[in-house]
């Protein structure tokens, strides 16, 4: 019989799932064979209850998997239906429309039975470096051409995988060995989060999750419209333009507060793109869910509960919300534009409270290596995929300067060349901060990036380009700056677009300048102590600090001397 909890328990047991999927996201790190998860997090990881619910989320990992994950388990339990769900099961699915947005992610789910009857779900997902089609870009016209389908399946049934399942996907991707192990560490994690979630019902004496779901939902939900309903009871809009593939596109918003949920209507934005970069609903609402949240619920927990305050709506077939079979892959390009639009409206609505725009979209590139076309390669030349996540600087916050090369908002951490360098025969020649890219303000926007890509002696590649902000940087807040663009071309001076798929020839290498984050508030209100550090930390030039910020020629020149000769500001 199962036993009577206090709330204490219940608390107990809230916490103890929080620690079970952080558990169960780090177990994936450290068996995925991407360097996607294992080096920049890319992944999520959930326990949900038996209707499908989120109940807890890793602390690892992105809002928008975790947030378009909340969604997902619903649909597998659907599609498999309940009298076809089996202890020892492993569902799988890469639907961008049913999971988290594009054919890149995988998202595996697995019942999670106790004493023969099923007590809940986990779920997971990572981003994977190939599912073949065209690659990882924006090039495609439709999603028939950027990858292979998996519709929702079951990867192994009673714990046995599907072997046909597995030649299909070798079949299909140019990296299949590294596929099939990250959709076995998939399924792998899973387990360790079920494993350890039977030890806690063991622990406290529970038959099922019914009891702690319901607290852990209902003080979600009450936290939640709590925090909402200490906010005013009005509406603004907001908007941003950003570069788009061929042409710039427009994100509008209209916030509106009600005393129990906040609705975010995108009617007006730009409508579909006719490359990759459209952005399914699912993946849009995760991005507004998660920019309000964090405004002004941060403490409460991620869960379905959590997040059912925050609605989105958006006419169909516009850019944030693209039905199939419209082109996806690049669905992060505007997903992650989506908070800075949100915030655009939502600092007329309580002021003072959100960052000004940042770098947004992950300053991503995939790099296809093969040996040289032009004469003969060497006997070591080989083809590869390296796939790396970079990030330009963060928006400024009203009291804080923004995070260098830092991403905001997905959280995916940017890959040590390293580990880049170790994928394929690729070369980092150069990646540092990039000077100057902060916009100015009282609190400066945080700092892009320089890198330099080449290959190897004896091989050629396609670069696969993913950025934004070339034509469009970051606009600042209160008075801020605007911070720096991207910029993109080959060291010989040949320009190169922000997207889509470009060869370099054997020999050259790509220079790119990643953009920095605006800047908040009037820059001649930044403490003078704060510049003279940013300039004896190269973070500004002398320029910079003198015309942005009035720094007196013989700060300057203290500075610089004091700099010169070892000491520190």
């Amino acid at each position: 019989m199962a036993k009577s909890h206090s709330n204490v328990a219940y608390q107990v047991m809230w916490n103890r799932l929080i620690s079970v999927v952080e558990e169960q996201a780090q177990a994936l790190v450290r068996t995925a064979f991407s360097t996607s998860v294992r080096e920049a997090g890319d992944l999520s990881a959930g326990v949900y209850d038996v209707q499908g619910q989120m109940l807890a989320q890793a602390v690892t990992g992105t809002p928008g998997h975790v947030n378009a994950m909340a969604d997902a388990v619903a649909h597998f339990i659907r599609r498999i239906g309940r009298d076809n769900i089996f202890e020892n099961d492993v569902y799988i699915t890469n639907d961008p429309w049913e999971g988290t947005g594009h054919l890149h992610d995988i998202t595996m789910v697995s019942p999670s039975f106790y004493n023969g009857t099923l007590v809940g779900f986990f779920a997971c997902t990572a981003h994977i470096v190939d599912i073949g089609g065209r690659g990882f870009g924006a090039d495609a016209a439709s999603v028939y051409e950027e990858g292979l389908y998996i519709p929702i399946m079951k990867f192994a049934e009673r714990g046995h995988v599907d072997a046909t399942l597995l030649r299909i996907v070798r079949g299909n991707v140019r990296e299949p060995d590294q596929l099939v192990g990250d959709m076995y560490a998939l399924a792998t994690c899973n387990e360790i989060g079920h494993r350890r979630l039977i030890d806690m019902m063991e622990e406290f004496g529970l038959d099922a999750l019914d009891d702690v779901a319901t607290f852990i939902l209902d003080n979600s939900r009450r936290a939640t419209i709590e925090a909402i309903a200490a906010l005013p009871r009005t509406s603004a809009t907001g908007e941003m333009t950003v570069d788009g593939f061929a042409a710039p596109i427009t994100l509008k918003v209209k916030v509106t507060v009600h005393e129990d949920r906040i609705v975010s209507d995108f009617t007006g934005s730009s409508g579909l793109d006719k490359k990759g970069i459209n952005c399914p609903l699912v993946y849009a609402k995760a991005y507004a869910c998660y920019a309000l949240k964090v405004a002004i619920a941060p403490e409460v927990p991620n869960n379905a509960a959590s997040l059912a305050p925050f609605e989105i709506e958006a006419p169909v077939d516009t850019i944030v919300n693209a039905v199939h079979p419209a082109p996806v892959a690049l669905r992060h390009i505007v997903g992650h534009f989506v908070p800075d639009t949100v915030y655009n409206a939502f600092d007329k609505i309580v002021p003072g409270l959100v960052p000004a725009e940042g770098a947004g979209c992950l300053c991503n590139f995939q790099v296809s290596l093969r040996p040289r076309t032009d004469a003969p390669a060497p006997d070591d030349a080989r083809r590869s995929e390296v796939l790396t996540f970079n990030s330009g600087g963060s928006g400024a916050r009203p009291e804080h300067d923004g995070l260098n090369a830092t991403a905001f908002p997905s959280g995916v951490m940017t890959m040590p060349i390293e580990a880049t360098e170790h994928a394929g025969p690729v070369i980092i020649w150069r990646k540092e901060l990039r000077p100057d890219s902060g916009g100015a303000g009282q609190q400066r926007g945080g700092l892009g990036q320089y890198m330099e890509v080449g290959a190897r002696e004896g091989h050629e590649f396609d670069i696969q380009a993913m950025f934004d902000r070339v034509n469009h940087p970051a606009q600042g807040r209160r008075g801020g700056g605007a911070g720096a663009a991207t910029t993109i071309a080959q060291d010989d001076g040949s320009p190169m677009n922000g997207k889509g798929k470009q060869f370099v020839p054997h020999g050259r290498r790509v220079m790119m300048a990643f953009p920095g984050g605006a800047g908040y508030g009037d820059p001649a209100k930044r403490s003078k102590d704060h510049v003279k550090r940013d300039l004896a930390l190269g973070y500004i030039s002398a320029e910079t600090a003198a015309q942005d910020y009035g720094l007196s020629a013989e700060d300057i020149a203290d500075v610089q001397n004091t700099v010169t000769k070892g000491g520190t500001i």
